[in-house]
């Protein structure tokens, strides 16, 4: 499986529901199902950091304090 370093959050959750749906599919020998598992395992973690990032930069526009966001009904 090829490597790619994603641009963004959106890009490494991309990445993961296709290394998800090929390990389903069994469409990967054995070798290569390691290698995405590992490789899936590296954009967990990018994505997990990318996420504690935006939560921080949500603190300190807040203050310090994580408050609930609340989103408007659209009509």
């Amino acid at each position: 499986m090829k490597k790619i370093t994603p641009k963004s959050y959106e890009e490494a959750i991309q990445q993961l529901e296709k290394i998800t749906e090929s390990m389903q599919n069994n469409d990967l020998p054995l070798e290569e199902s390691l290698a995405a598992y590992e490789y899936g395992q590296e954009l967990v973690q990018y994505c997990q950091q990318k996420l504690a990032e935006v939560e921080q930069k949500l603190q300190l526009l807040d203050h310090g304090e994580l408050k609930e966001l609340k989103l408007e009904a659209e009509e």
